[in-house]
C-alpha cells in the first residue's frame, strides 16, 4: 500500500512540531485521530518513524530520512493543484494562433506581447496564412483562434478588435492622389487590380455589393493574391485598388492611400463556436482589453 497525502501531512506536522498535541492543534483534529493515523502509516511502511518519551517526540533515523521525501511529495501535490487551478482560469496551456497575412504586420506584435505580459504561462504558436486555409484550420481544429477580416462562414464566433478606414490605393502620380477623401463612385472609370475571385468568395460578394451600390462594375486589369502584389501593381500604374489603411505599412513609396468616405474595414478575432477552452477565453479577455486601450493599427 502507498501512504495517502493526508497521512503524509500528519507525519510532517508531527515532525515539525515535535509534539502530537501541537500537531493535532495545528491540523485541527483530535490527538487520538492523529496518533492512530501515524500508527497506521508506520505499519504500512513497516518502520518506526517517531520515538516518544517524557521529553517529547523525536524522529527516528528512518523518520529523518523520510521527512524530506514526504515534504517533496506534498509540495508536488500542491504544485499539481495550482496547475489545475491556473489552467481552469486560463492562465496556462497552449494555443495555436493564425493571422491573416494582411493583419500580421500590425496585430501579431501587440497580441503576442500582451499575452506574454498578462499570461506568461500560456504558450503560443503563430502562423501567417491566407483566408481559405485560415477558415478551414479553425473549423478543423488546427487553429484555436485567428485574426482576420469578415465576412466568414457559419460555425465561427467573432469579436471585432479594430475598425479602420478603407482606402483607395492610387499611384502616387494619379490625378486624385492629392485628395483627402474619395467616394468609391469617383473611381468608376478606373482600371482595378484585385485578388482572385476564388481566393474567398464571401469577400468578393461583399466587394460586388459595394461596387453595385457605387453604381459600377469594376474593370479588372489584373489580379494578385497578395497585398504586396496588389501594391506593386498599383505602384506600377496597372490600376487602383481598395485596402485597409494599415496596409500602407507594407509599402511606403509609389502609392498613396486616400480614405473612402464612410467605409471601414473591421479586423476580427475568430474562434470555433462552442470552444470552451479556459486558455482560449483567457486570451480573448487579454486581447479584447488591449484592443480597447490601444490603436492596434499604429503597430503597422
Amino acid at each position: 500500500m502507498t501512504p495517502d497525502l493526508r497521512q503524509l501531512r500528519y507525519f510532517v506536522a508531527v515532525a515539525e512540531e515535535s509534539s502530537y498535541t501541537r500537531a493535532a492543534e495545528r491540523l485541527m483534529i483530535s490527538q487520538q485521530s492523529l496518533s492512530q493515523q501515524i500508527t497506521l502509516l508506520e505499519r504500512m511502511l513497516s518502520v518506526k518513524l517517531f520515538d516518544r518519551d517524557t521529553r517529547g517526540t523525536k524522529l527516528t533515523a528512518v523518520g529523518a530520512l523520510f521527512l524530506p521525501e514526504a515534504r517533496a511529495v506534498l509540495d508536488r501535490a500542491d504544485e499539481a493543484v495550482d496547475v489545475v487551478a491556473r489552467a481552469a482560469r486560463g492562465e496556462i496551456g497552449s494555443l495555436r494562433l493564425a493571422f491573416l497575412a494582411t493583419t500580421t504586420n500590425y496585430l501579431l506584435p501587440p497580441v503576442v506581447r500582451a499575452v506574454r505580459q498578462r499570461l506568461p504561462g500560456l504558450r503560443l504558436t503563430t502562423e501567417e496564412t491566407t483566408i481559405a486555409p485560415l477558415v478551414e484550420g479553425l473549423l478543423k481544429g488546427r487553429y484555436d483562434v485567428a485574426f482576420t477580416r469578415p465576412p466568414l462562414v457559419d460555425g465561427l464566433e467573432t469579436r471585432t478588435l479594430v475598425s479602420e478606414p478603407a482606402c483607395a490605393v492610387l499611384p502616387e502620380d494619379h490625378p486624385l492622389a492629392g485628395r483627402t477623401e474619395l467616394t468609391l463612385g469617383e473611381l468608376a472609370g478606373e482600371r482595378w487590380v484585385l485578388t482572385p475571385r476564388g481566393s474567398w468568395e464571401p469577400w468578393h460578394q461583399a466587394f460586388d455589393s459595394s461596387f453595385r451600390t457605387a453604381g459600377f462594375t469594376p474593370e479588372v486589369a489584373q489580379r494578385d493574391a497578395s497585398v504586396q502584389g496588389l501594391l506593386g501593381l498599383v505602384a506600377a500604374g496597372v490600376g487602383v485598388t481598395r485596402l485597409a489603411r494599415s496596409a500602407s505599412s507594407l509599402r511606403r513609396t509609389g502609392v498613396v492611400f486616400v480614405p473612402l468616405a464612410g467605409e471601414f474595414v473591421p479586423t476580427d478575432m475568430v474562434w470555433l463556436s462552442g470552444n470552451a477552452s479556459p486558455a482560449l477565453h483567457g486570451l480573448l479577455d487579454v486581447v479584447t482589453g488591449m484592443a480597447a486601450a490601444t490603436d492596434l493599427t499604429e503597430f503597422g
